[in-house]
């Protein structure tokens, strides 16, 4: 398939998890795909392997994010697609949520990825597709997420005002919730083995298809929202979680 064919697209987050499987989905559909990530062994390992050009980049720092376009708009001039993946998952009780881990995942997953947004706008084609990774979290009430559903919601309301101001340009933005994924998320919380473990059954076990979503799962759906099959969709969020979000995940 060439669907994205003479498109350039632009992956945050790219070196592992949803990003490495959406980077892969875009270059298969005949995307030009640029990676990003905070590790350098990290980004240039998976690039090397995806055949695509990786940039170091954190998206907590709104210069490295000026950076950034600015090396993609001498390498590639115009981006069609942005896909704003980037991410982290810091779960905490309410009443033990240090200011340090607010400031951090809301830095990254929502300060991080409204800049991102922001700062590539000028090199953005008319016409182009932005796609921001949330989460059902943002709607689930589950205990020990609060900052990182808030992060979300607040993501995914800057999506839907975003999406009426950039229509003028023919700019489609959407968000993509998705249930539990398999993903190297998960291990970078702090949480010991045994705990993740635990977590993982508990979770599987609240998800009516009885499965975790795969990162690839999450890469088709980001680019069909890519394509020009996705046209006359913007301001929406797509649901990709096996059903979680309708059954409670309180247990």
């Amino acid at each position: 398939m060439s669907k994205l064919s003479g498109k350039v697209a632009v992956v945050t987050g790219g070196n592992s998890g949803i990003g490495y499987a959406s980077a892969k989905e875009l270059k298969s559909q005949g995307a030009s795909v640029i990676i990003t990530g905070r590790d350098s062994d990290k980004v240039q390992l998976a690039a090397k392997e995806l055949g695509v050009k990786g940039i170091v980049a954190d998206v907590k720092n709104i210069s490295a994010i000026e950076d950034l376009v600015e090396q993609v708009k001498n390498d590639f001039g115009k981006v069609d697609i942005l896909f704003v993946n980037a991410g982290i998952f810091q779960p905490a009780p309410v009443g033990q949520i240090s200011e340090e881990m607010f400031d951090h995942q809301m830095g990254i997953n929502f300060k991080g990825a409204v800049f991102t947004t922001e700062r590539f706008l000028p090199i953005l084609n008319d016409g182009a597709s932005i796609i921001n990774l949330s989460s059902v979290n943002a709607y689930t009430g589950m205990p020990n997420t609060a900052v990182y559903a808030a992060s979300k919601a607040a993501l995914n309301s800057y999506t839907r005002t975003a999406a009426t101001e950039l229509a003028p340009r023919q700019i489609r933005i959407n968000s993509v919730n998705p249930g539990p994924v398999s993903t190297p998320i998960f291990s970078k919380t702090g949480m010991e083995e045994e705990q993740l473990n635990a977590f993982a059954e508990a979770m599987k076990s609240r998800v009516p298809l009885k499965r975790f979503g795969q990162p690839v799962d999450i890469a088709k759906l980001v680019a069909f929202l890519a394509s020009d099959d996705a046209s006359f969709i913007t301001g929406s969020e797509y649901n990709i979680d096996g059903g979680i979000n309708i059954n409670p995940l309180l247990s």
